[in-house]
C-alpha cells in the first residue's frame, strides 16, 4: 500500500488568527492613511509576511524604502504576538481535533505546512504540538504558495511521494499550491472561493471520518 500523509495549512484552517493577522495589518494601515477592511484582508491568505504588506502598500498607492517596510514588518509581527498570549485550545477550529485524533489513530503520518513564522508556539499553546511529525512554516521556506515548496518539504520529511499527500488548506494560493504540488487538495471553506480544490467542505464538522478512511486506503 501506498503511505498516505496529511498535511495541514495552520490559519484559518486548523485555528482562526486571520482576525489577529488583520488587526495588527490594520493598525499599520491606520497608520499610513489606508483603508483595510475585512474584504482586502481576503487577499492576505495564504501570503506571506513580507508580500501581505506590498499588497497593503499597493492598495494605498504608497512607495516606501526597505528600511520603513522592515520597520513595519517587526511592528506588525510584535502586535500580532500579543494577541496570541492568551490562546488556548479554544481556538482550535470545530472539528479538527476529531480528524487529527482519527489520524493519529490510523497511524497516519501528519505535518503542519504554513506560511506562518509562528506556526510552533500556536501549536503549542493550543496543546496539538505533539499531533504532528513534522512541522514546516515560513522559516524554512523562501517561496511563497502557490509554490508548492512548503508541502513539498512536508511530504519529504514524511517520507512520502507528494501524490500520495493530501492538503487541507483555506485559501486559493493554498489549494493551488496542492494542486501544483500534485498532491489532493481539500478546501476548507466556501466553494466559490476554492472550487479548484478536489473535493471541499465548508469547515471540519463536515467532514467525516468514514471520508478521511476513504483517502487512507
Amino acid at each position: 500500500m501506498n503511505k498516505k500523509a496529511f498535511i495541514f495549512d495552520l490559519d484559518g484552517v486548523i485555528v482562526d488568527t486571520a482576525k489577529y493577522h488583520y488587526l495588527a495589518w490594520k493598525k499599520i494601515a491606520d497608520q499610513l492613511g489606508i483603508e483595510f477592511t475585512l474584504e482586502h484582508n481576503e487577499l492576505l491568505k495564504g501570503v506571506s509576511r513580507v508580500r501581505s504588506l506590498d499588497i497593503i502598500l499597493e492598495l494605498g498607492k504608497i512607495e516606501a524604502s526597505q528600511e520603513d517596510k522592515d520597520k513595519w514588518l517587526i511592528q506588525k509581527n510584535e502586535d500580532y504576538l500579543t494577541y496570541l498570549v492568551d490562546m488556548d485550545e479554544s481556538e482550535i477550529l470545530p472539528g479538527v481535533f476529531t480528524i487529527l485524533k482519527f489520524l493519529k489513530e490510523k497511524n497516519q503520518p501528519i505535518a503542519l505546512g504554513s506560511a506562518s513564522k509562528n506556526a510552533r508556539p500556536i501549536l503549542e499553546k493550543t496543546g496539538i504540538l505533539p499531533y504532528f511529525d513534522a512541522i514546516v512554516d515560513g522559516n524554512d521556506v523562501s517561496n511563497a504558495k502557490p509554490d508548492p515548496e512548503v508541502f513539498l518539504i512536508a511530504a519529504k520529511l514524511l517520507d512520502t511521494k507528494p501524490e500520495n499527500a493530501i492538503v487541507f488548506e483555506d485559501s486559493v494560493a493554498g489549494v493551488q499550491a496542492a494542486n501544483i504540488g500534485k498532491m489532493t487538495s481539500i478546501g476548507i471553506g466556501e466553494e466559490s472561493v476554492l472550487h479548484e480544490a478536489k473535493y471541499i467542505f465548508k469547515d471540519f464538522t463536515h467532514i467525516d471520518t468514514s471520508f478521511i478512511e476513504s483517502l487512507i486506503k
